[in-house]
Parts: structure tokens; C-alpha cells; sequence
């Protein structure tokens, strides 16, 4: 996958989106875009966000994240902005996706953007379905506690666009 977006391709709920997270209630909390592309900047992502937003590809959610291998760019309340707006929070993601990586057997310069979903739904799962943000949560994950979107995905679902 490139940092070119794709076509538009519903999951069951009709979004576009590589993930999209609805709360026990049913109301979409987070939409997650996944993509291989490395070293990116806040500026760039902001600029990516702007671009689906452009493309009528953005649905209203309080959480907005774009994963990179190696870095992830959260919008809080996000709603749509003709200018790119720089992500609320942008977090290394090194230390999250590492172990995962060392699993896999893959590093970020080579992983598939196939097995890069994978991990993010895997560690996606492990914040929604685990028992206690401690059992699955160091330091390098407080942004999730700090910014909400913990307590809006613990106990929530999650959709996986189909290709």
C-alpha cells in the first residue's frame, strides 16, 4: 500500500475505512486508516486527512487514527476542515508494534500492508476486548487513557473493511 489513497471500499457498515470501531450503543467512535508508508510528518498526515476529507472519504467520528509503521497520528473530535489540520496527538510507534514485528518476523521497512492491518487489529483487540488498560498498556500507550480513547473502545466493536 502507498500513501496514494485507495478506492473506496465498504466494509459491512458502509464505511471506507480500514477499521471503524462502534461503542456498545452502536455510534462510530473511531475510523483507523492503515498505511505502509514510513517517516512520515504531522504535516503530512494532516495533509492525508485533509485529502479524504476532499474526496468525500471521511466520516464524523470523535476518534480519527492513521497508523504507519512507525508512527500514528491521532485526531480527537475531528470534523471536516477545508485546511489540513495537525493530528491532536502523534505517537511513536516503535514500542507498541515492535513486539508484533518480532512475532511476525517482519520489520517495519518490509512488512505487507496486509500483515500491518493484522497487527493493528490485533493490538486493536487487545485494547477492546482486554480486562484493564494496565493488563495491556506501558508508558508508551498513555496517550490512550489521556485523550479518551480507551474508555470509547474498551468493550466496543470492530469492522474490518473488506478488500
Amino acid at each position: 500500500m502507498n500513501a496514494k489513497l485507495k478506492s473506496p471500499s465498504p466494509n459491512s457498515s458502509g464505511s471506507v475505512w480500514d477499521f471503524s470501531v462502534h461503542d456498545h450503543n452502536g455510534q462510530l467512535v473511531l475510523v483507523v486508516e492503515v498505511k505502509r508508508k514510513l517517516h512520515t510528518s504531522p504535516e503530512w498526515a494532516a495533509q492525508l486527512q485533509r485529502n479524504m476529507y476532499a474526496h468525500g472519504i471521511f466520516s464524523e467520528a470523535p476518534f480519527f487514527l492513521i497508523v504507519f509503521p512507525d508512527q500514528l497520528y491521532l485526531w480527537t473530535n475531528a470534523s471536516m476542515q477545508e485546511d489540513p489540520v495537525l493530528p491532536n496527538y502523534v505517537i511513536d510507534a516503535s514500542p507498541i508494534f515492535q513486539p508484533y514485528f518480532d512475532r511476525a518476523g517482519v520489520t517495519p521497512t518490509n512488512i505487507s500492508g496486509q500483515n500491518l492491518e493484522l497487527i493493528v487489529s490485533s493490538w486493536l483487540g487487545e485494547i477492546i476486548y482486554g480486562e484493564s488498560a494496565t493488563t495491556i498498556m506501558d508508558e508508551s500507550q498513555r496517550w490512550l487513557i489521556d485523550s479518551g480513547l480507551y474508555d470509547a473502545l474498551h468493550g466496543a466493536n470492530i469492522d474490518k473493511a473488506i478488500a
